[in-house]
């Protein structure tokens, strides 16, 4: 163990009286199963592919069994899931209008294996429409496993938000670090000095981040005040009341806050949290929009993130927010073209 005062800065003891496991140093578990069964059935059921045979469709959840869990050691987030999923399919023939009904098995869905080397297996109750089950073979197996990635993105994100915990001591160093790699794209940084104490009395600090985003500046601030728009890009239900005081909740929870203050096109600024957050504990974050030429700068402060969620918060901007609004942005245009 490390002595009074010198030890590890993840095992905070002089800060606590009773010495309990700070920042998750020791070995703490999550359980993801129940999260992971609610996932996978939002991702899968509802996929559809269309070509010239017909269209096919994932109608339900057949069959789910196994487990899942996110562990945390000294820092780092290890990942166990295995999965048994059968997946039921129907279709129409375009040409005759036969519906046909069929099962997709995925029988071991793991960390032992690459979603690309994943076995899926599409079979077809007895009787004519061969031509469906060719089409779920190729483009179906194809949107089964990019769902498949969807749910071991968000599981490795959206799931562990909270859990990836970083030193007191490579703070500094990750700050630098990042800022070299970063291109004109994305800029992140954060101010060593920024760390003040709000809400509960727990240590926090301001994070700063730039994003340039290939949209008209009112389109972007419309994703973020928009129900159906944050829906097509966060992936889930929420809720939206753009106006101030207005709720807000996203991810199946994960995050929840108000807007506290709007002007269009310009500014957002919310009372925003994380869900394993302490309890009653908010950030303050504030959207700035800045027109440039064709494209929109997105600078995002939030204050008052606590010391230990600062990476996971970074992360879920990151990758919840910025790159799901890219792909967003991205499908709008394709289907202009």
């Amino acid at each position: 163990m490390a002595r009074w005062g010198q030890g590890d800065p993840r095992w905070i003891v002089e800060e606590r009286a009773d010495g309990t496991n700070v920042n998750n140093w020791h070995w703490t578990e999550r359980d993801a199963t129940r999260w992971s069964k609610a996932k996978l059935e939002e991702l899968l059921v509802g996929l559809a592919v269309e070509g010239e045979a017909g269209r096919c469709e994932i109608s339900h959840l057949k069959h789910v069994e196994g487990e899942a869990s996110c562990n945390s050691r000294k820092g780092k987030l290890i990942f166990f899931y295995e999965w048994n999923l059968r997946l039921g399919w129907k279709g129409t023939v375009k040409e005759s209008g036969e519906k046909h009904k069929g099962s997709v098995e995925i029988p071991n869905l793991s960390e032992e294996n690459e979603v690309d080397d994943t076995e899926i297996n599409v079979s077809k109750k007895k009787g004519e429409g061969d031509v469906l089950k060719d089409l779920m073979r190729t483009e179906g197996t194809t949107k089964v496993r990019e769902a498949l990635r969807d749910y071991l993105k968000a599981l490795k994100t959206e799931f562990t938000l909270g859990m990836i915990l970083p030193t007191k001591a490579a703070t500094g160093q990750e700050r630098a670090a990042e800022h070299s790699l970063r291109g004109n794209s994305v800029q992140n940084s954060v101010s060593p000095q920024s760390l003040d104490t709000v809400g509960v009395k727990i240590p926090t600090v301001k994070i700063l981040m730039k994003e340039i985003f290939s949209s008209p500046v009112d389109k972007l601030y419309s994703i973020f005040t928009t129900k159906e728009l944050v829906q097509k890009f966060s992936k889930c239900p929420a809720v939206i009341e753009a106006e101030k005081g207005g709720k807000l909740q996203m991810f199946g929870g994960c995050v929840s806050g108000e807007y506290a203050e709007l002007v269009p096109s310009q500014r957002i600024v919310l009372k925003w949290r994380c869900r394993n957050w302490p309890e009653e504990h908010y950030a303050t974050v504030a959207l700035h929009f800045k027109a440039v030429a064709a494209h929109t700068e997105l600078q995002v402060e939030c204050t008052g993130v606590p010391v230990s969620n600062e990476d996971s918060t970074r992360q879920c901007w990151k990758k919840q927010y910025f790159e799901e609004i890219h792909i967003l942005l991205q499908q709008s245009q394709d289907s202009l073209e």
